[in-house]
């Protein structure tokens, strides 16, 4: 159940991501998720890129493993590191910049995917006791 809790946490926490561009450009990551969604299917090639589409596919990949009575640990990963690709670079912008809003954003997702880590980590397969 933990690990169902922190894919979706995963999920939440990456939605919360800011960014700020140019002079008067800004938006949460779901305010651009819901536009590149509306655009998906009426305007494809204006969202195709990897840091549009592979955040998006990752959080559906934690998605899917939230359907599944135990969280495949692969899928996971993959979702993880999908999403987590954009936070990170978002993270290093926040420094560079010195934007705290930017670095304050990413920094529930990033505290997330170590807890979720460590917790993949720790947990062992089920062992046969060698009872018959």
């Amino acid at each position: 159940m933990k690990h169902k809790i922190l894919n979706l946490a995963l999920v939440f926490t990456s939605l919360i991501g800011y960014l700020e561009w140019g002079t008067d450009s800004k938006m949460f990551l779901f305010q651009g998720e819901m536009e590149i969604l509306s655009k998906l299917f009426s305007d494809p090639d204006s969202v195709i890129h990897p840091f549009t589409l592979l955040p998006l596919f990752g959080q559906l990949l934690l998605l899917v493993t939230l359907a599944q009575k135990e969280p495949n640990k692969i899928l996971t990963y993959l979702g993880l590191g999908c999403i987590g690709l954009l936070l990170a670079f978002m993270f290093i912008i926040g420094l560079l910049s010195f934007n705290y809003k930017i670095l304050l954003s990413t920094i529930p997702f990033l505290l997330t995917a170590v807890l979720t880590m460590r917790h993949l980590r720790e947990k062992k397969p089920l062992q046969s006791t060698g009872n018959v």
